[in-house]
């Protein structure tokens, strides 16, 4: 039962690097020997290289839906992503920004980014190293300014869109969007996780409307080792066994 966990309530904070004010819902853990922190919205902070990393935005997916004949959805995404992107990068201080891949829902929809929402992601980059990673939805350059990467190596850590079969450790990826499913308080409780079993790290979608891979799906067990875990986002952020 969700309840019956303990929240990862900054514990180990000190030793992360991590303020006070940022370490109250949080989890610090250690991946390559490297101590990371895990935030409830879905972000990874590396307090040692200031680097705040957020994979699968998919930002302007409304546009793509409504371009492409599908549902339409209230086209509030994209500045609800950009919103809690800048309270992220406000609150770690980060100093280099790593975006993990499918930061677009396709080339088209980022030429289509509305001007303010363009101007707001610029003013985000401004005075920090911003780097892209390439994406299946999102190869190649897209015209906004940083460095745009296939992969990324930042000393004994590897970042790239999708988990590799036999990666080295301190691998970090995005991709597959891992939620899990957890039964509390009589209902059932859906979240984005975080996916780690202490050598790769996989994160979860940070962009609004995005959905989800259940963490007992075999692409999971195909890639992550025994004892893996998920750290729950959400308002408060739960460390829980991948069954």
């Amino acid at each position: 039962m969700l309840h019956d966990l303990p929240p990862a309530l900054g514990e180990g904070c000190a030793e992360a690097g991590i303020g006070p004010e940022q370490g109250m819902n949080i989890h610090p853990f250690e991946l390559a020997g490297e101590r990371l922190a895990a935030l409830p919205s879905g972000a990874l902070h590396w307090p040692a290289a200031g680097l705040l990393c957020v994979s699968d935005l998919h930002l302007c997916k409304t546009e793509r839906m409504a371009r492409r004949g599908g549902g339409m959805l209230p086209p509030y995404e994209t500045r609800d992503t950009l919103a809690r992107l800048e309270a992220d990068i406000h609150t770690t201080g980060a100093r280099v920004v790593v975006c993990l891949g499918d930061s677009f829902d396709d080339p088209a929809a980022a030429e289509a980014m509305e001007e303010e929402e363009r101007l707001w992601l610029l003013r985000l980059q401004a005075g920090l190293r911003w780097i892209w990673i390439e994406g299946n939805h999102d190869p190649g350059g897209l015209g906004f300014g940083g460095t745009y990467l296939a992969e990324l190596a930042e000393g004994p850590l590897s970042f790239r869109h999708i988990a590799k079969a036999g990666a080295e450790s301190g691998e970090i990826s995005g991709h597959y969007h891992p939620k899990a499913r957890i039964s509390a308080h009589g209902r059932t409780v859906t979240r984005a996780c975080f996916l780690t079993d202490g050598a790769r790290l996989i994160l979860p979608a940070y962009g609004t409307y995005t959905g989800g891979l259940h963490w007992t799906d075999p692409a999971f067990a195909a890639l992550l080792g025994a004892g893996a875990q998920a750290f729950l986002t959400g308002r408060k952020i739960y460390a829980v066994p991948v069954p």
